[in-house]
């Protein structure tokens, strides 16, 4: 949802989607300006150039769901239903982006299908074909296999850092 609303319109919403919103901004250039995550993003980079922070963006998405049980006493699974309800609950105040792709995420359950390399490979597919398959995403999953036990265990150093620095960053998010 934050991705899909630009600028100081993140204002119209209810003061906790606010907070997602600064939350996610401040996440984001945390991720791209993390020493790890640009360790793994250079992995890629000769293959997929700019694309790179994307991919390692999906992989490090596929750790988490894969390793879910350490992150959360909630499954996978059902975490997964909860987030599509509360979605289809506040269908009416999402982005016209967001209303165009929810029926297929829920439908195909991505979040959950993170979780494995096959739904890795359908994610990375779908966005070459949205990059006019310029980007060559969907072979992305060569260099995951590849490198995989590097991949994760970046992923693991860099949630560890993510996590704390969103509590931190949460705390001091003031609203007017």
């Amino acid at each position: 949802m934050a991705d899909s609303i630009k600028g100081k319109k993140y204002q119209k919403y209810p003061r906790n989607i606010q907070k997602g919103i600064i939350l996610h901004r401040a996440i984001d250039f945390y991720t791209d300006t993390h020493p790890v995550f640009r360790e793994s993003t250079h992995r890629l980079f000769s293959e997929y150039s700019h694309y790179s922070g994307v991919i390692v963006d999906i992989f490090y998405d596929h750790f988490l769901a894969s390793n879910w049980t350490k992150y959360s006493p909630v499954p996978l699974k059902d975490f997964t239903l909860n987030f599509y309800d509360l979605l289809k609950e506040n269908f009416a105040i999402l982005p016209t982006k967001v209303k165009s792709f929810l029926p297929y995420m829920i439908e195909d359950n991505w979040l959950l299908s993170y979780a494995e390399i096959d739904g890795i490979e359908k994610v990375l597919s779908g966005m070459n074909r949205r990059t006019g398959r310029k980007s060559n995403m969907n072979l992305a999953v060569k260099e995951l296999k590849q490198y995989y036990p590097e991949f994760e265990k970046e992923f693991k150093i860099f949630f560890d850092d993510v996590t704390r620095f969103s509590k931190v960053k949460l705390e001091k998010i003031e609203i007017l």
